[in-house]
């Protein structure tokens, strides 16, 4: 007659293990990615939409928000503020990262653009 040892089976549990932990972390680096990818997104939309709306008030083409947050919508985000002192025109833009509309996860960027002192 053969007997079993006790441990007989612990390998694939560990194996198991191993995968669910794996799959933890890859989920954890894929969150973050996007974080980041949606940080730089909302900056590169509040950097041109600065600069478009610094150009719209130099030029008087216009005011200065509304092309603002037509360049924020056009970047793939959301307007975020806008605020004009003297010729300098500062412009805040969000992407939602986790969640609907108010999201639970936003990533925020302002640039501000004008004259140079």
């Amino acid at each position: 007659m053969r007997t079993h040892a006790p441990d007989r089976g612990a390998g694939t549990v560990l194996a198991l293990a191993l995968v669910a932990v794996l799959v933890v972390l890859t989920l954890a680096v894929v969150g973050l990615a996007r974080a980041v990818h949606a940080r730089a997104a909302a900056q590169a939309a509040a950097d041109l939409a600065a600069l478009a709306a610094a150009t719209a008030l130099r030029d008087a083409s216009g005011d200065p928000c509304t092309v603002a947050a037509a360049v924020v919508r056009a970047n793939d985000a959301e307007p975020a503020g806008c605020a004009v002192a003297g010729a300098v025109v500062e412009v805040g833009a969000r992407v939602v990262v986790l969640g609907q509309a108010d999201g639970v996860l936003v990533a925020r960027a302002s640039a501000r653009a004008g004259p140079a002192p």
